[in-house]
């Protein structure tokens, strides 16, 4: 298999995973941050443009995995590829929107304030 079937792979992957935060924010209701917003990436867009966005990565997805290069389930080297990329997104996705929502540092709440130390038991 030539090697730009794998960057599809990769790229692939990681589009289907940045699709599940937008598609899954906007089919609760929520806004959440997209390329749309002011500023880019930063700024809340509404529920429906995340939808849209979710399903456009999806699509975009398809492609990449299944139009472009034969992808095999089966395939270790093909899972892994797209693993990877899923896993890599995810992390940059937690560090940058977790800055957004406390997650980079679960002491602080999304609202900014500090949560009481918990009793041990």
């Amino acid at each position: 298999m030539a090697w730009y079937h794998y960057v599809s792979f990769f790229v692939g992957g990681a589009l289907l995973t940045n699709a599940v935060p937008h598609f899954v924010s906007g089919m609760m209701g929520r806004p959440f941050q997209s390329p749309f917003a002011k500023p880019p990436g930063e700024g809340l867009s509404s529920s429906t443009v995340n939808v849209l966005w979710g399903a456009l990565n999806i699509a975009i997805a398809y492609v990449l995995l299944c139009q472009v290069g034969a992808f095999d389930l089966r395939s270790v080297s093909h899972v892994g590829v797209v693993g990877i990329a899923g896993v890599a997104g995810s992390m940059l996705a937690a560090r940058s929107f977790g800055r957004f929502h406390g997650g980079n540092n679960p002491t602080v709440t999304s609202t900014g304030a500090r949560e009481p130390p918990h009793a041990s038991s």
